[in-house]
């Protein structure tokens, strides 16, 4: 089954048609990685799946449930009961986006709790479980400032997944950080490939792009220019643009 099905999906901020037409469907234990330039749609395709921000037409789908649909007057509209649809995923955002006056702990516990009404014990237990996985033992007392920006980065991760989403999405996971914390996130994003969660990685990483996806999809100009498999992407494209664009980045 498609964990997110994405159809013909249309967003335009103003006069600026950002995203044109956009189809795309993932599959459960499937690893996507999104490249292109910047300003070619990755994030805004990433926050209109995570509910983010509403397009402007398509069809959105989760686990076979649409999350738009049309209405009688042909308008498209959004199903009332959104939770529903944000307990299905996790996102990790490039800044972290930690509660400062959390400790590590709460800001990993808080939503599982409260939001989805867990046992608190069990709650602490996953997540003490989580934060060792992550190289983080020791960690939980401590608040966001005390941390390196690779280790917010973990935390957040390990936040995501206190979730147990069914799928997880990265935007840019690592682009506020410098290459020595980089790696320490990319290691963790890796172990989880292993372990076939799903994920959608907006990167600008193409190794990593390369050794992780199942599937990688080069964006640009709002619109999906070519996918495929890593090494037909990477290695042997036809396409010019995509040529033009890994040229520049191999550069």
């Amino acid at each position: 089954m498609n964990v997110l099905t994405i159809n013909n999906i249309k967003k335009s901020f103003g006069d600026n048609e950002v995203l044109k037409d956009i189809s795309l469907a993932v599959n459960k234990g499937e690893v996507v990685s999104i490249i292109g330039p910047s300003g070619g749609g990755k994030s805004t395709l990433l926050r209109c799946a995570t509910l983010l921000e509403t397009v402007d037409d398509g069809i959105i789908s989760y686990m076979g449930d649409d999350v738009t649909y049309i209405d009688a007057k042909g308008k498209l509209c959004y199903k009332k009961d959104l939770n529903k649809f944000r307990k299905v995923f996790g996102l990790v955002f490039q800044n972290f986006n930690l509660f400062p006056h959390y400790s590590v702990l709460k800001n990993i516990t808080d939503a599982p709790i409260k939001v989805l009404k867990r046992d608190k014990n069990e709650v602490v237990s996953e997540a003490m479980a989580l934060l060792k996985k992550m190289g983080l033992e020791g960690k939980e007392n401590l608040y966001p400032c005390e941390l390196s920006g690779g280790m917010q980065q973990r935390v957040s991760i390990v936040r995501a997944l206190a979730m147990k989403p069914e799928i997880l999405f990265f935007d840019e996971p690592t682009s506020a950080l410098d290459p020595e914390l980089t790696g320490e996130v990319l290691k963790v994003i890796k172990q989880l490939a292993d372990e076939k969660m799903t994920m959608v990685i907006v990167t600008h990483e193409m190794a990593f792009a390369k050794a992780v996806s199942d599937r990688v999809i080069f964006m640009d100009g709002g619109v999906i220019v070519e996918q495929g498999k890593p090494e037909d992407l990477f290695e042997n494209t036809m396409n010019e643009r995509t040529k033009q664009f890994l040229q520049n980045y191999n550069k």
